[in-house]
């Protein structure tokens, strides 16, 4: 007699199969309605000449806009919550859509325990009671590639950090992403002349490392060293990985207390502190400084650095202390780029609209101005792009907006491994945005940027001297030497 069909098995096989077609489906029907939504508002905000009731027009439909990019983002997950992370900030996306998008950050659905179980058995050959004295079932949290648990190993002291991947993420994520490109080149030849479709291709890269959590455990060691051989204390906090328990799947790390920095003002709060106070603004100028004394370091000194610093993946210890999480995404700059970046910096350190020019020559971004006062505009353009602090009289890019930078300056060229800085810098951007400090990013690195330069014989040790002392007393302010 034949065996019975598994209908069940057999739905569970074609549900998976038609998944990634449907989710497709869904990307470009919602995609289309946010689009078109968009371009007809444009053509009904043009017949009206009052320019209070046009800002009142734009708001409302950016709070329309914003609640479908929340729904589309809430509803497919994975790789949508990253654009959410990646446009959510306010320099690169109205108001509205930032208050709407920050709630998405590591909101990804748990992966279930018993399956989490299963994934650890096959990937470390033995179960979770064998390895574990006690493993917690409920996630610290979960974000779009994986979930991570608080555990403690079989005759240890300390607690651990587990992160398992989600099963059958990476064939979700991958088809998010051919969506996006196909979307990014259609947009670039329309309404935005910048090339979205090199910055997606440069995205698809870096997601696909994050799949390998051997690569990652091996990026966290490498960056943990080099700030800890390159500082008398390291300015941020890396978790050490415990080698003998990574696989592709699975990463086994060290945990390291803290509080998420999204937290930060209700914790400063609870402890009876003002917000506003000089306690307080002393504690986030340290959290901030620390970090930037860090990405300034991996950026420019080795040109392998995380390239993810968003809430989510930074914690705050005891003493203002900041721990870096997550090193799926990591970056490593050619020399070429590491060195056409320094000198940029210092070309926007300085307001250096010659030298902006001729950076971005020498990084491979090719512009066409479509302005008076072209360098200017560079220069406005680049410090928009590349540092922390904008420039006077531009809030944010605003693509379908007739003054926009991009309307201004065409981007025809843009080097996929330039994505990595410049989404570590609007990350960075809106840190501090958070933190309510303004500062930029490339006058505090303009000493490493010039010692940089210096080591690889761009600059004389004359004009390196006086930078070097205010390097020093930049580390001496953060208590480093």
């Amino acid at each position: 007699m034949p065996p019975l069909l598994d209908f069940k098995d057999i739905q569970d096989k074609l549900s998976t199969h038609f998944r990634p077609f449907h989710r497709s489906f869904q990307f470009w029907v919602r995609a289309a309605d946010i689009y078109t939504g968009y371009k007809v508002f444009q053509l009904r905000v043009s017949l009206v000449k009052d320019l209070q009731k046009q800002e009142e027009m734009w708001e409302r439909q950016h709070e329309l806009a914003a609640d479908k990019i929340y729904a589309m983002c809430s509803d497919l997950g994975g790789f949508f919550l990253k654009i959410a992370q990646i446009i959510g900030k306010p320099d690169l996306a109205p108001s509205a859509w930032v208050r709407r998008l920050v709630t998405l950050f590591d909101r990804a659905p748990a992966t279930p325990f018993d399956t989490v179980q299963l994934v650890l058995k096959k990937e470390l050959g033995q179960s979770v009671g064998e390895i574990f004295e006690n493993f917690e079932a409920e996630p610290l949290g979960s974000a779009s590639i994986a979930q991570v648990h608080r555990a403690r190993l079989k005759g240890d002291k300390s607690d651990v950090v587990v992160k398992v991947q989600h099963p059958g993420i990476q064939e979700l994520m991958m088809t998010d992403i051919r969506n996006l490109q196909a979307f990014a080149l259609y947009m670039q030849k329309t309404d935005i002349k910048f090339d979205l479709y090199s910055v997606t291709k440069e995205i698809e890269k870096q997601i696909g490392y994050e799949f390998d959590f051997v690569r990652e455990a091996n990026a966290m060691e490498r960056i943990r060293r080099f700030l800890y051989e390159n500082n008398k204390k390291s300015p941020v906090l890396v978790p050490r990985v415990l080698k003998d328990m990574v696989t592709r799947r699975v990463l086994v790390m060290e945990y390291i207390d803290g509080i998420p920095i999204l937290n930060l003002g209700d914790e400063i709060a609870k402890r009876g502190i003002n917000p506003g106070s000089k306690i307080a603004m002393t504690a986030k100028q340290n959290i901030l400084k620390s970090m930037t004394l860090a990405y300034g370091q991996m950026i420019l000194k080795s040109g392998f650095f995380h390239a993810d610093p968003h809430p989510g993946n930074i914690l705050i210890c005891k003493g203002s202390e900041v721990a870096l999480l997550d090193y799926g995404q990591v970056k490593d700059l050619p020399d070429s780029l590491r060195l056409g970046y320094a000198n940029l910096v210092l070309a926007m350190a300085d307001n250096d609209p010659i030298r902006v020019s001729e950076s971005y020559r020498e990084l491979g971004i090719d512009t066409l101005s479509k302005c008076e006062n072209e360098l200017q505009e560079l220069l406005k353009f680049a410090q928009t792009l590349f540092d922390t602090k904008l420039p006077p009289g531009v809030v944010m890019l605003q693509p379908f907006s007739e003054d926009s930078l991009i309307k201004k300056i065409a981007v025809q060229a843009f080097p996929e491994e330039l994505f990595s800085v410049l989404r570590t810098v609007h990350l960075l951007r809106g840190l501090s945005v958070g933190l309510g400090i303004n500062y930029s990013c490339a006058e505090q690195w303009r000493p490493i940027a010039e010692e940089a330069l210096y080591l690889a014989g761009r600059l004389k040790g004359t004009d390196l001297k006086p930078r070097v002392r205010k390097c020093r007393l930049f580390r001496r302010l953060l208590g480093r030497e």
